[in-house]
């Protein structure tokens, strides 16, 4: 038994490992947002500031541990096979639903999963523990702490209403100050907010990164809580006259340290408080384990964890190996970036190609909020509004030559962004109150993007649409931690070892799969932001997405005829997958084509329009496809009678006839040959012609009672459709041709 147990200490470690790099991809959205999205410096710096920020910051965790030991549950109440099931459960959970949020892109809390995850997991061996001892449940309060999970909820709905509107007035109120031509402006200012930013950076980094610190006595700490108006008076003293001499003396621009400053404060803040989420539960049994080592005469399931409620204290070593982790994890994992890339996607402040779609309750509260507006201007005198438009002028902006490598938002945003989270979360840590790193940066982020006229008419339905399904995922998030780990714990204290074996291979499993498709998705996401800065080289682009287009629809319906005519429900349900998948590509290259256009040379107005064609043509194709294959996939799931032999053999004569046409085409545009268009528009009147003979057949079977009025109406509603697949080709072809020819000449 002790090799078990030992196995599964070992196994704690490895999943803290991997929970360590799973869970800096979720969180360093948190404090990389801001930087990256105002482009304060490249890259590497900025991940060279936030790595020296996790790197000390995971020296102050220490302190932090006794949440995953006593926070949510009661350790002393319970045996150490019992803790070690909980334990188990928890980090196999935590790495599962971590790592599924970081594939999609979606920021969520670490420490509402791990919260959460104690408490299904202790709630699930409580039950089974009280009911082993005959016991009632309204005894389960002797085992969980159940005030700490209603704080985490209170705190989480208190905490993203308050950073929103928090975020949204300081905002209003700094861009109102140095409008979006900020460079004259920060001049005669700018030594106050600087002064001001710092001052609560500053104070952020006391309370929030190192509070509870095993490094600090508790005799500093209550000299900093005793004389905390002082120490911020002085401070912003000291920082304005620096920030003003700067400014006068030395020309900087203090944005960019400003910012900086606060992607360093909250990197340290996230290490020294988050990082008990991600090994603090394998600590915690490591502890346990060497509990059991030092009373051997006592049976696992005998010996009660009383040395958890004591006090913590981490060996320094293990936190400086997790720093290391989450360092290189910030420099190397692809998924940070996704998260990241949602966040300011949702923050920027030009309008283009959006993630999320709209929602009828989105463009409700956008109307709403439009009518009030409205109405609220009519009561406003001119004077005082057309002033306040003025300080709002989003064209005094700095403009960029280069759209896709211009900042997301400006440095003034950024700086309200650090400071305004720094601010609420230091002060929800001096009133011990709980909070999320996670939510208030996010809600905060979202606040001053709304405030800064980030989201315009163009864009508005589809960021709040956004916001509120990152929301819906940090509830999902509670619901589906509690949940898992609860089941987990289950099958752990009932299925023993090969329970543990096989939720191990699942998760491991799930993992590999989940960082394929993220490959997979990157790659591809990577290839469509490829930056080209020449007319050739947007052309041989344009080229590569028709080509692979062409290929994707003949591949889907040739698969739509063949799931058909065998009736094959599961090629049937793929096929319409790729479809939707076809049919969202062209959609995107519709919304891209506005920044080709802008990327293509002043003289290439003609060669524009030719594009806009192309992109037209192939959404129409797109949209032929769905009437193919989404009928024919109803058709058989509702178990209709399938092709009769006759119209099968016509399908498969149509289908091969037009493989041979769409090979003729995709070979004419890889190899920008087009003279063979006028024999291609021959073999499409052929094409035409067998359909129409099909659709004449079809008519007479009718007539003869030979099929049936499902097939009737689904047979020439494919008919129908390839017909205007054919039309739509051969124009994309000339639309093509003539896009090319033009960019030639």
């Amino acid at each position: 038994m002790d090799t078990f147990y030992l196995v599964a200490v070992i196994v704690l470690i490895l999943l803290a490992l991997s929970d360590l790099v799973v869970g800096v991809a979720n969180d360093a959205v948190n404090f990389l947002n801001s930087s990256i999205g105002s482009k304060v410096a490249p890259r590497h710096w900025i991940l060279l500031v936030a790595s020296l920020g996790v790197l000390i910051g995971s020296f102050f965790s220490s302190g932090m541990m006794e949440v995953a030991r006593k926070g949510v549950f009661y350790p002393q109440n319970f045996y150490m096979s019992e803790i070690m099931v909980i334990f188990l459960a928890v980090m196999l959970t935590d790495v599962i639903v971590l790592d599924f949020f970081n594939t999609f892109g979606m920021p969520t809390s670490t420490t509402v999963s791990l919260v959460f995850e104690l408490l299904g997991a202790g709630v699930a061996v409580s039950i089974f523990k009280i009911l082993g001892n005959d016991e009632s449940l309204s005894n389960i309060g002797n085992y969980i702490n159940s005030g700490k999970a209603l704080a985490i909820i209170s705190g989480i709905l208190v905490s993203v209403v308050v950073a929103f509107i928090t975020g949204m007035v300081v905002q209003y109120i700094a861009r109102f100050l140095f409008t979006f031509n900020y460079k004259k402006s920060i001049n005669y200012v700018g030594s106050i907010w600087g002064g001001i930013a710092l001052t609560a950076i500053t104070y952020f980094i006391v309370m929030k990164g190192v509070q509870g610190s095993s490094l600090f006595s508790d005799g500093v700490m209550s000299y900093i809580q005793e004389h905390t108006l002082r120490i911020l008076l002085y401070s912003f003293l000291i920082w304005g006259a620096i920030f003003q001499i700067l400014i006068s003396v030395f020309k900087l621009n203090i944005l960019r340290f400003i910012v900086l400053m606060g992607t360093f404060a909250l990197a340290l803040s996230f290490a020294g408080n988050d990082l008990v989420n991600f090994i603090g539960v394998s600590m915690a049994g490591l502890k346990s384990f060497q509990v059991h080592l030092a009373n051997p005469g006592i049976a696992p399931d005998q010996l009660l964890m009383t040395d958890l409620a004591g006090p913590v204290t981490t060996n320094f070593l293990y936190l400086f190996i997790a720093g290391l982790v989450m360092v290189i994890t910030l420099w190397t994992s692809r998924k940070s970036r996704s998260v990241t890339e949602t966040e300011v996607g949702l923050a920027r402040q030009d309008s283009g190609m959006e993630r999320f779609g709209s929602t009828q309750f989105s463009r409700t509260v956008v109307r709403i909020v439009r009518n009030f507006s409205s109405n609220a201007n009519r009561f406003m005198p001119r004077a005082v509004s057309s002033f306040v438009e003025k300080r709002f002028d989003t064209s005094k902006a700095p403009k960029y030559k280069d759209q896709n490598n211009a900042p997301a938002f400006d440095l003034i945003r950024a700086s309200v962004n650090l400071v305004v989270a720094s601010i609420l979360i230091s002060s929800a840590t001096s009133l011990k109150l709980p909070l999320s790193t996670t939510y208030v940066t996010f809600m905060v982020a979202m606040g001053t993007s709304l405030s800064d006229k980030a989201w315009g008419r163009e864009s508005a339905v589809y960021r709040i649409t956004g916001v509120l399904t990152v929301i819906g995922g940090w509830f999902f998030t509670a619901f589906i931690a509690f949940t898992l780990a609860f089941a987990i714990a289950a099958a752990l204290f009932y299925g023993k070892i090969p329970a543990f074996i096989i939720i191990l291979a699942i998760a491991v499993a799930l993992l590999i799969k989940s960082n394929l498709m993220h490959k997979k998705k990157t790659n591809a996401a990577k290839a469509d932001n490829e930056t080209i800065s020449t007319d050739d080289g947007i052309v041989r682009k344009c080229t590569n997405e028709v080509s692979k287009s062409l290929k994707d629809v003949l591949k889907t319906f040739t698969k739509t005829i063949e799931g058909l005519t065998n009736e094959d429900r599961k090629t049937l349900k793929q096929v319409n997958q790729d479809v939707e998948e076809l049919n969202a590509e062209a959609k995107k290259l519709k919304y891209n084509a506005y920044s080709v256009l802008k990327q293509l040379e002043a003289d290439s107005i003609e060669t524009g329009h030719y594009y806009i064609q192309v992109i037209d043509y192939l959404r129409e194709i797109a949209h032929s496809l769905t009437f193919v294959s989404g009928p024919s996939l109803l058709h058989i799931e509702n178990q209709h009678k399938g092709l009769i032999k006759t119209q099968a053999a016509e399908l498969k004569e149509i289908s091969e006839n037009i493989s041979e046409f769409f090979d003729d085409i995709m070979r004419m545009v890889k190899e920008n040959d087009y003279s063979g268009v006028m024999d291609t528009i021959k073999k499409q009147q052929e094409i035409l012609e067998i359909v129409n003979t099909a659709r004449k057949k079809q008519v007479k079977r009718i007539k003869q009672n030979e099929t049936g009025t499902r097939n009737s109406v689904l047979y020439l509603g494919l008919l129908n459709e390839i017909k205007n697949i054919m039309l739509h080709t051969v124009n994309l072809l000339k639309a093509q041709r003539d896009f090319i020819l033009n960019n030639v000449d």
